[in-house]
């Protein structure tokens, strides 16, 4: 299985140039010839903490424990990198570290030479990031090497009769940080030991304080908003007629998932002719404008401040649902779609009232128009997701209290 592996990675490596035609994978390709160059910059006294994250969602979850690292041993040189383009493009000048570049291909060359390049102190992977090669090489150099809000499900292959390769990655963590007990238990129930439930640092990061953001002022204005978050074509079409139905003191911003001009184009068509691209015009014609497409990505979290409502994106397709935490820390009520059943934090606030599933145009229309018509409603259940959040803030503590002993 790992030759397997290694040949398969290897092939990827060397077609991917010659296939990439989209902008997403020329960045991908050409992200990586960089990468070499980029590492030239660490300072070659300075001890490296890294964290690596597959893309912008993984990201913010561990930039909490960075954040808490870097106050406390702020000498130290942070490098984050990144699997995804997406994460990359949006983060690469983020304040926080030091250096923002692309891990290289999981080969036993590449990774060889990144790991004796950067020379890593302390090796952070969030949530899912299991590369083979990498882990085996950072174990081999005895670095310490740490999973970050790690979530684990019966049916990964860790668990499985053949996933013996796999279970070994996972013992030669230093130690593995779970969100829950579940992870917990299927995580002993295979010998690995060196884990504690620390919990999820995405609430603590949601937590934090945003600036304000003028455009949103001027945009809304006196008006109550839903922001529609991370959407895909499918919620979009569960939207439409709610948008068109929409009462003259409420107004929509949309964030699309993918802000392709194609894709933006088709999703212009089908919203009311007054609506704007937030790139596309000046800041005083945002005002009155009854929908707002934010075609843009790293502003999302921060406009949930100024929602009376959201809807949360990729849960009426197979996509997966986006993040309902950062409206939830905001006390807004959270229309979701109907494929869920892998996030916790979903279930758990269904359950407590304060997100709705619905699963087609009709079902959204009528919860959304239930929600703007009943002030009490809305406040209610905005109170029950800010709750579930500021009860389960705590995780950057517990993680970074364990390492760092290791630093």
């Amino acid at each position: 299985m790992p030759f397997l592996y290694s040949l398969a990675v290897s092939v990827a490596k060397t077609i991917t140039p010659a296939v990439a035609t989209s902008a997403k994978a020329k960045a991908f390709v050409l992200g990586r010839k960089a990468l070499w160059t980029q590492l030239e910059n660490i300072p070659p006294n300075k001890k490296v903490v890294w964290m690596h994250c597959a893309s912008l969602g993984e990201y913010e979850q561990g930039l909490p424990v960075l954040t808490a690292l870097k106050n406390k041993h702020p000498k130290y040189f942070y490098l984050v990198t990144f699997f995804s383009p997406s994460g990359y493009e949006v983060r690469k000048n983020h304040g926080i570290a030091d250096l923002v570049t692309y891990l290289p291909w999981d080969t036993k060359a590449d990774v060889n030479r990144f790991v004796a390049q950067v020379n890593p102190i302390m090796a952070l992977l969030v949530k899912y990031e299991f590369w083979p090669n990498l882990i085996g090489e950072l174990h081999r150099k005895e670095v310490p090497m740490y999973l970050i809000a790690g979530l684990f499900r019966q049916n990964q292959h860790f668990f499985k009769p053949w996933g013996i390769s796999q279970r070994k990655l996972l013992r030669e963590f230093t130690h593995l940080f779970v969100q829950n007990e579940a992870s917990l238990k299927l995580l002993q129930s295979i010998g690995v030991q060196q884990v504690s439930i620390s919990g999820d640092t995405r609430f603590d990061r949601v937590g934090a304080v945003e600036e304000p953001l003028a455009f949103m002022d001027t945009f809304v204005g006196l008006r109550k908003c839903i922001i529609a978050g991370s959407t895909w074509p499918e919620d979009e079409a569960i939207l439409r007629e709610s948008i068109r139905q929409t009462p003259k003191d409420w107004c929509w911003l949309i964030a699309p998932h993918e802000i392709h001009g194609e894709k933006l184009n088709q999703l212009m068509t089908q919203l009311p002719k007054e609506s704007l691209r937030f790139t596309q015009n000046k800041e005083a014609a945002f005002d009155g404008c009854p929908v707002l497409v934010l075609d843009t990505v790293g502003m999302l979290s921060r406009c949930y401040h100024y929602a009376s409502l959201a809807y949360v994106g990729g849960g009426m397709g197979t996509a997966g649902l986006h993040n309902i935490l950062e409206p939830a820390a905001q006390g807004v009520p959270i229309i979701i779609g109907k494929n869920y059943d892998k996030f916790v934090e979903a279930k758990d606030l269904i359950a407590q009232g304060g997100v709705i599933s619905v699963d087609n145009a009709e079902s959204c229309s009528k919860q959304l128009s239930i929600l703007q018509q009943n002030d009490a409603v809305r406040l209610e259940k905005g109170n029950a997701n800010k709750t579930y959040v500021l009860k389960n803030q705590g995780a950057t503590v517990k993680t970074v209290s364990i390492l760092n002993q290791n630093l």
